[in-house]
């Protein structure tokens, strides 16, 4: 039994598919490369991740309950796009929001002063609690992420690693989660001041949508689905 986290097969996936009786799939899209033997169960999701506590996170931040909460994901190495476009509109931005950034081993800039920033290279144990101080989220879009805010309800803005950086799975995983009504999409070459406030309005306008479509997703969390396969099989 395989599983695969993109939307399209990699070449593991590929070249091991032939000797497989089964492939768990993260996308319904994704049964379109696999004729007759995907079936769909979302991704496993890390347990501890809806354990996690708003006072906590807000705390952990020195951030107010009474203003929104923005949280930006790069993955662990950051993301240079998404730390430029926050950091050089910060002003702007912290006029609305309060700001967790997860900027990537080695990309803490101390020179900020601002009391709506929270900077940190990335997050272990405190991630549950910071997610859960987040009303938003913009991040990147690989589908062990995506899958965590679907898991969350979490409403959120993706800019997936544009096709120059990449196979081009994270913009398949980004069109496939729009196409469902879960996201929000700026191409990375879209990004900027502009782009983005514009879609934080549109989140915000449609929190309560987003919200809901995520909630009714039958793949948001793929463990359970996994294991019911995995004991299918081994009682035959």
């Amino acid at each position: 039994m395989l599983h695969e986290s993109d939307l399209t097969p990699g070449l593991a996936n590929k070249l091991s598919l032939p000797f497989a009786r089964e492939l768990c799939l993260t996308f319904p899209d994704s049964l379109d490369y696999v004729k007759g033997k995907g079936r769909v169960t979302g991704t496993p999701i890390r347990s501890g991740l809806t354990r996690g506590s708003k006072d906590r996170g807000l705390r952990f931040c020195g951030f107010s309950a009474n203003r929104p909460t923005l949280l930006v994901m790069g993955g662990s190495l950051g993301a240079a796009i998404l730390n430029q476009t926050i950091r050089h509109n910060l002003k702007g931005l912290t006029k609305c929001y309060q700001i967790i950034h997860l900027c990537g081993r080695g990309n803490l800039d101390l020179s900020i002063k601002n009391a709506r920033y929270f900077q940190l290279e990335y997050a272990q144990e405190e991630l549950p609690d910071l997610l859960a101080a987040s009303d938003y989220v913009l991040s990147r879009a690989g589908a062990n992420s995506i899958f965590e805010l679907l898991a969350l309800a979490k409403p959120h803005i993706l800019v997936p690693l544009s096709r120059q950086a990449s196979r081009g799975d994270q913009i398949l995983n980004a069109e496939s989660f729009a196409k469902q009504g879960f996201s929000l999409v700026i191409q990375e070459e879209e990004l900027n001041l502009q782009s983005l406030q514009h879609n934080l309005d549109l989140l915000e306008a449609n929190k309560e949508r987003f919200t809901q479509r995520m909630r009714e997703s039958k793949v948001s969390d793929g463990t359970g689905n996994i294991l019911r396969i995995i004991e299918e099989t081994a009682g035959e």
